[in-house]
């Protein structure tokens, strides 16, 4: 199933499944107004290349569906507002008529009220015909699949999960605004080079991090380059990402699972980051953050293994929601986990 592909993409990178493979949203969804009956112009047309190959789109779209907050937040970065929307998790039931309640971490970024169309990896065709959309973005973990029917109904753009830049100058190619993608990339890089500024004097005594996932322990994960942004912004602040000896990053880029004694044979781990991901049990948007550590940190204050790490005895532990990162590896993601890292890294007087 869809909800099964996507957990072993993404989810199984932060050692939880979502407990989704059995829901169906039942949604109570409303009209919009139809599509505006001008035409595009002919000569406004442009091919773009996705991960499902290239799609022509003309004109300027002004009714984008979208399918999951990976998809999603680079739009809205872009100042681009969507008309329909798919959650990857059950989080709501209905439209979204009050976003910024209904949307984990991004809903505040909308401005008008949403149809819901149904979950991410199975949206409602039937919906999303009355929706008329003039242009629909998914993700190629979650869509390939249905990529012919989502054609159907309007051009179609399947964009790969960890690909920024790329997805940020696609969408909007895509939107008919190709000149926001470069400002727009500039900024997430200035930001972070600031922030790496600030980490300069934690880097020069404590470079070595491990970075691990899980959610309450009974799975752990190696947190290195299967993690897309999680790992890679580590790197860029200027961070080495270190491994139990003899364990490998898994070579077709799935996380490596790993056990808790191996962490034993890790020496030169300054510092601990352990990605929480308890998702088991569907919780509303904004009990999120506390939803994902739930029971991680006393889970790892028990344990004697983990408390006889160095990095434990050293206060050097720090416990983050995965969400920010995996769910968000775009724009706003990357301020997130940025402020993150900051509130945590920088004010423990371990430090």
């Amino acid at each position: 199933m869809k909800c099964l592909r996507f957990c072993q993409y993404l989810i199984l990178m932060i050692g939880v499944i979502f407990a989704i493979t059995a829901c169906q949203l039942n949604s109570k969804h409303q009209s919009l107004e139809s599509a505006p009956s001008t035409p595009p112009r002919l000569d406004d047309c442009r091919v773009i290349s996705h991960a499902q190959g290239e799609t022509e789109i003309c004109g300027q779209p002004e009714r984008i569906a979208v399918l999951g907050p990976f998809v999603l937040e680079p739009l809205i970065a872009l100042g681009i507002q969507p008309v329909a929307f798919a959650d990857q998790v059950a989080w709501h039931q209905g439209d979204y008529d009050q976003p910024s309640q209904q949307i984990p971490y991004l809903g505040e970024y909308i401005t008008n009220s949403l149809t819901n169309v149904g979950l991410a990896y199975q949206p409602s065709i039937e919906t999303l015909i009355k929706v008329q959309p003039d242009l629909i973005l998914g993700a190629d973990f979650n869509n390939t699949e249905q990529y012919e029917v989502l054609s159907e109904i309007a051009p179609t753009l399947l964009l790969k999960w960890d690909e920024t830049e790329t997805n940020v100058t696609t969408i909007a190619k895509a939107a008919g605004h190709p000149e926001k993608a470069r400002p727009l990339i500039a900024e997430m890089k200035r930001k972070i080079e600031t922030v790496k500024a600030d980490f300069l004097p934690f880097v020069e005594d404590h470079s070595n991090i491990l970075l691990l996932s899980s959610s309450q322990l009974s799975e752990i994960y190696l947190g290195n380059t299967a993690h897309g942004l999680c790992s890679s912004l580590l790197v860029d602040l200027g961070f080495n990402l270190v491994a139990p000896e003899g364990v490998r990053e898994n070579q077709a880029g799935m996380p490596v699972p790993i056990s808790l004694e191996t962490l034993t044979q890790v020496k030169d781990a300054d510092a601990i980051i352990l990605l929480g991901s308890n998702l088991n049990e569907l919780a509303t948007p904004d009990s999120l953050r506390e939803q994902q550590l739930a029971g991680l940190k006393q889970a790892w204050a028990d344990n004697a293994i983990a408390q006889s790490l160095d990095a434990s005895k050293a206060e050097r532990v720090y416990f983050i929601p995965a969400y920010l990162c995996l769910g968000l590896p775009g724009p706003i993601g990357t301020e997130l986990y940025l402020e993150e890292l900051k509130k945590q890294l920088l004010s423990n007087p371990q430090s």
